[in-house]
């Protein structure tokens, strides 16, 4: 269904599924997909340039199931909650699971920025607020998300969450990130925090809180390529990649797929207040620059 149309590109609405639709995204300058199931982006390819953002061949597109790959929207919580004693309420919260709608859309020559939002309350005994959240997405040469979070309770509301990237890559073994080289980090794998070491590869199993903000480089010389980062309100940067015994015991990676990602997720990890009747947001900022 077409949605948006003018002469620097078009909208429609399309299927993933029986039960899930997606943005289809055409421009001059840019193609793009946002599943409307999660408010998830799925897919970034400004013109000339190889496909920024890795999504399963295998993803599941059902309802109460999380998509594998693109950007998956982790909140209210990041991770297992600290408060979850009994493991019943899941890894990283309800939003990549909730149906979002589609308030504006804009396509202007540079670029189409799109508005999703999504309104509810007591979700789950851990988070009891009323919430909105609205995303603004911009898919252009560059790309910027930004995520507005708002507590409608009249009590104060603790949050963790992330913009769980998964970027395309030649191969984990190619890719250099310099900055992270200079951050203290706690390795999820062995429970340790840990001094800045030399960041060698991508290569899996390696799951790491990097405690920075700074603007990161993916640096990937095999498609002559580097991806550029720039975060906003998040704390930390997540560092991630199964490896090839976990992704081959996860039923919505494919066949070798993690071979083909790594995600590098501006997160804030650690609980923060968002008093009653109050807003924040989160927000990423991602570049291309093509290697000489």
């Amino acid at each position: 269904m077409l949605l948006v149309k003018n002469e620097f590109g078009q909208v429609l609405e399309t299927k993933l599924s029986q039960d899930l639709s997606a943005l289809d995204i055409k421009h001059t300058a840019v193609e793009a997909k946002v599943s409307l199931y999660g408010g998830q982006v799925l897919s970034w390819r400004p013109d000339g340039e190889k496909e920024v953002f890795w999504l399963s061949k295998d993803s599941a597109f059902e309802q109460g199931k999380a998509i594998r790959g693109g950007i998956p929207l982790c909140w209210p919580w990041f991770g297992a909650h600290p408060n979850d004693n009994d493991q019943t309420a899941g890894n990283h919260g309800f939003a990549r699971t909730q149906q979002w709608q589609v308030d504006n859309i804009d396509i202007i020559e540079q670029g189409v920025e799109v508005t999703l939002s999504w309104q509810g309350k007591a979700m789950n005994e851990l988070w009891p607020n009323a919430c909105q959240l609205k995303q603004v997405l911009f898919f252009g040469r560059t790309f910027k998300q930004t995520l507005h979070i708002t507590n409608l309770s009249d009590v104060d509301a603790y949050y963790t969450g992330a913009l769980h990237s998964y970027f395309s890559v030649s191969s984990p073994k190619a890719i250099k990130i310099a900055a992270l080289a200079q951050a203290n980090f706690y390795d999820k794998l062995t429970e340790q925090l840990c001094k800045p070491q030399a960041f060698k590869n991508g290569v899996g199993p390696v799951d790491r809180i990097y405690h920075t903000n700074d603007d990161m480089s993916l640096v990937d010389n095999t498609w002559g390529r580097t991806i550029e980062l720039k975060s906003q309100n998040t704390k930390q940067w997540v560092f991630w990649n199964p490896g090839t015994d976990a992704a081959n015991n996860m039923t919505d990676v494919h066949c070798n797929g993690e071979q083909e990602f790594v995600c590098l997720e501006a997160a804030t990890t650690e609980m923060q207040l968002l008093p009653a009747g109050m807003s924040t947001i989160i927000e990423q900022e991602i570049s291309i620059i093509n290697h000489a």
